[in-house]
């Protein structure tokens, strides 16, 4: 259905699936399987979020990545590894790399009803209280972005035969991550590493994420031929890739495929490039053992059994978040 060596990821209709038409659901979910086995990414649309809410979310993390470093570091929190507020510039690097990113970031992630708070154990969030409604517009973009996840995992499973309510109860009070990015100018190129990029190639960690279009053209995705294709989602929609999670889960089925952002042009590293996804993580129960309907005699099983909380924590201290 889908080339693998494609020039544009493919665009799926989230209504197909959501609105009661068989034929039409049956549809979407053969597309969105084809896609994420040969290409690992989809462009959706109808997918529920308001264009004022993307606009009053970029608008509000860019006031803050616009304050100064004093102000920010205020709302870094020790020893949770980054899990939720501000991370500052170059912290983070991908998987086999040392060099930092160049990139500072703000995280906000999953609040749970008080009588889950002893089953689920996460941090507290924070909020800037300089930046006028950057609690009420962060949290609504990620439960707006969560039940999005949560449709899109039903569709995949279908797709894998499974019950289409398999991944409901994983992803309820999931550790999901609304990640506010800031790739931050450099004015003078030559005082950063001479391999520094704003994100160097990786995979994500989680099962699937959201990423509403970015302020300016970088990332790119790598075809299994080694040629980078440059990814831009239309104003109407949003990209959805599938992580390592999900690629574990399903023994290599569903591709986690390897993308990254590119520096701009010498006479453009001066600006700054901003990018809000959401990562869809289960809660750290989830086992992520091989599932039996991916694995057979010419599929064996290529990964040893693992939790989703233990998955995560060996990626956290890979990427250099948690010692």
């Amino acid at each position: 259905m889908f080339d693998t060596n494609f020039d544009n990821i493919p665009s799926l209709d989230l209504a197909e699936f959501t609105s009661g038409n068989l034929a039409h659901k049956q549809e979407f979910v053969n597309k969105l399987g084809d896609a994420f086995e040969k290409i690992g990414f989809v462009a959706i649309k109808n997918h529920g979020l308001r264009d004022q809410l993307v606009a009053q979310l970029y608008d509000t993390y860019q006031q803050f990545f616009e304050q100064s470093d004093s102000l920010k570091y205020k709302y870094e929190v020790p020893d949770i590894a980054g899990q939720r507020g501000y991370t500052g510039k170059g912290k983070e690097h991908a998987k086999g790399r040392s060099t930092g990113d160049l990139k500072e970031f703000f995280h906000v992630g999953q609040s749970v009803a008080p009588e889950d708070v002893s089953q689920f154990d996460y941090p507290e969030n924070v909020f800037a209280d300089e930046i006028e409604h950057m609690k009420e517009v962060s949290l609504e973009a990620y439960r707006t972005l969560e039940n999005t996840g949560k449709e899109i995992l039903r569709a995949i499973a279908l797709y894998l035969g499974l019950e289409e309510n398999y991944f409901d109860d994983k992803v309820k009070n999931g550790n999901s991550i609304l990640r506010a990015i800031h790739y931050y100018p450099i004015e003078n190129p030559d005082e950063v590493p001479e391999d520094a990029v704003r994100a160097a190639e990786h995979g994500d960690i989680n099962l699937i994420t959201l990423l509403m279009g970015a302020s300016a053209e970088g990332l790119q995705i790598l075809r299994k031929d080694g040629k980078w294709v440059s990814v831009t989602a239309l104003p109407e929609q949003i990209v959805v890739n599938v992580g390592d999670m999900l690629e574990r889960l399903t023994n290599n089925k569903l591709k986690s495929t390897i993308h990254r952002v590119v520096n701009p042009p010498r006479e453009k590293m001066h600006t700054s490039r901003y990018s809000i996804p959401f990562f869809m993580h289960p809660h750290a129960e989830m086992d992520l053992s091989c599932l039996e309907a991916c694995t057979d005699e010419q599929n064996p099983k290529q990964y040893e059994d693992i939790t989703a909380g233990q998955f995560l924590d060996q990626r956290l201290a890979e990427i250099g978040l948690k010692k």
